[in-house]
């Protein structure tokens, strides 16, 4: 397994872990990164993360601006956007986004911490927070 320290572009394109690529190290910098490999290691990126199926993330903390899963990752994860857990994907650890959807054949155990407005007929438009309520493993 290859140790390495990668930056991601800033100018407009992605970088790509490709599915036969095992990764060691921290990630950080600025556009977007796709993981369809291996990456063992923390992740700061100012950009938008996929974790695709088959890929995987082990890491203490991952940072983006939106991240969408359909791999795996276990790890902490605090996004300044959204997070999207779709099918196939399996999560341990702790989630923080502007929002957080789950599909129906994802799997998650952690946490979940977001700001969300309840409907009128649950309690009026008050912004409501979760925070540090465990969330419901599918």
């Amino acid at each position: 397994m290859a140790q390495a320290r990668t930056s991601t572009r800033s100018d407009g394109h992605e970088a790509r872990i490709g599915s036969g690529a095992r990764i060691r190290g921290r990630i950080h910098g600025e556009g977007n990164l796709v993981v369809e490999g291996h990456v063992e290691g923390d992740l700061a990126i100012r950009g938008d993360l996929t974790i695709a199926e088959g890929g995987s993330v082990e890491a203490k903390t991952i940072e983006a601006q939106s991240v969408v899963v359909g791999g795996t990752l276990e790890g902490d994860l605090s996004a300044s956007g959204p997070v999207h857990l779709i099918v196939g994907a399996r999560v341990r650890g702790n989630l923080r986004g502007s929002a957080v959807a789950i599909d129906e054949g994802a799997r998650f155990s952690g946490r979940l911490d977001c700001e969300f407005e309840l409907p009128p007929e649950l309690g009026g438009s008050a912004r409501s927070e979760a925070r540090g309520r465990p969330a419901a493993r599918r």
